[in-house]
């Protein structure tokens, strides 16, 4: 049973649910710029949460039944990684952790990216994996018709993750020596080709980012789905799961991974976050209310299987804390929260859910929490690198 729980913000717009745009004043107005983005990390940064992930797609917004975009949702988006890379420098200990598809993204894209995040963000990265399923999507890029099985998108995913993992090991920790006497700024044994050939992707070289402060930065995998929790084991260091979502009850989707892990021979115990969609009201009463004024003017209720791929909680905090009681004594390391309102929800859990976890002895109090990189406020074991013993003892650094 994990001592603390883990506390994740899941950003995306003016928040999950399709109507959020309608109740978010000043902010609606504010999705593209970096003042909005800006604003709602710094506040989850400054009160405690562990980090934030941040939604992305090659779809402008969600489509309605003709497979056009649905204008009566927030339509058009930022990039997850540049956003996460231009808040990086306004916050302190949060994690950063964009959504980057890898159907049709070059693994040697991803990992510099994500490599340049880790670096800016001071050991602070990660990296949510994504595919992208659908034509529309593949359409953007003509390089394939789109609409590929599950299968084979998670097979070129395992490829694109495996390349990814090898190029941010390329470069040893001390492969910078800055030997002024020799002049030699880098030692060349110390970069290492990232030799792969695959049956959707082949790579030769090396990174041109030096290794970065995580080494690897976390990968986070959703697993809703059940050909996914395999894929999230061999891929990912964190696997969200979302309880409610295929008829499956907490215990027997957190059942998916642990069987997963086990049947790929795996001794690590991966950490499992309970992906829920949150809207945080006074009462229970005033939430449900809430609710279902944004179902009504979104026309459709916001549920599992009308548009939500996990339970949707009208709550309060008392009743989310207990929850995720509940959820840390079934062996869940912790919650990621989906706000249905942004700014409404994110900030009622910055604001008030941390302190009431702190309260119910689920969370460490802010003023105590270290400064630490991602890897280690997720409890994950520090990166070694695959080529760790390949290059021998360091050469000694001689500065000018």
């Amino acid at each position: 049973m994990p001592d603390r729980i883990t506390l994740v913000t899941a950003l995306q717009g003016a928040g999950w649910h399709p109507a959020a745009w309608r109740t978010a004043g000043p902010a609606a107005q504010r999705l593209t710029s970096l003042r909005h983005w800006r604003d709602v990390v710094v506040e989850q940064d400054r009160l405690g949460v562990d980090a934030v992930t941040i939604e992305d797609s090659f779809t402008a917004g969600p489509v309605d039944a003709a497979g056009e975009l649905d204008t009566n949702t927030v339509v058009g988006r930022l990039d997850a990684l540049l956003v996460a890379s231009a808040v990086a420098p306004a916050t302190r200990a949060i994690g950063l952790v964009p959504t980057v598809s890898v159907t049709h993204t070059e693994p040697f894209h991803v990992a510099t990216g994500l490599q340049t995040l880790d670096h800016v963000s001071q050991g602070r990265a990660g990296w949510r994996v994504q595919v992208s399923p659908t034509p529309r999507e593949a359409a953007l890029f003509g390089r394939r018709p789109g609409g590929d099985e599950a299968a084979v998108l998670f097979d070129e995913a395992r490829e694109v993750a495996e390349v990814v993992s090898r190029l941010w090991d390329s470069w040893d920790d001390d492969a910078i020596i800055r030997d002024v006497t020799t002049g030699r700024f880098i030692d060349r044994d110390r970069i290492h080709n990232a030799e792969f050939e695959g049956s959707f992707v082949s790579v030769h070289g090396a990174s041109i980012v030096p290794r970065s402060p995580q080494g690897r930065p976390p990968v986070f995998s959703l697993a809703h789905r059940a050909d996914a929790p395999a894929f999230a084991v061999d891929a990912a260091d964190v696997v969200l799961v979302t309880p409610g979502y295929g008829g499956l009850e907490a215990r027997d989707t957190l059942a998916l991974v642990r069987d997963a892990e086990q049947a790929a021979g795996s001794d690590v115990r991966r950490p499992v976050l309970a992906d829920l969609a949150v809207l945080i009201g006074s009462s229970a009463a005033e939430a449900a209310d809430q609710l279902a004024a944004l179902d009504a003017a979104a026309g459709a209720p916001y549920a599992v299987g009308s548009g939500a791929d996990t339970s949707v909680l009208a709550t309060t905090v008392p009743d989310l804390v207990a929850l995720i009681g509940d959820l840390r004594d079934l062996g869940y390391a912790g919650v990621r929260l989906r706000p249905l309102r942004i700014p409404l929800d994110s900030t009622a859990i910055a604001r008030e859910l941390v302190p009431a976890l702190v309260t119910a002895g689920l969370r460490a109090d802010v003023a105590s929490r270290p400064t630490a990189d991602l890897r280690t406020r997720l409890g994950i074991a520090p990166a070694t690198s695959r080529y760790a013993s390949v290059s021998g003892p360091a050469p000694v650094e001689v500065s000018a």
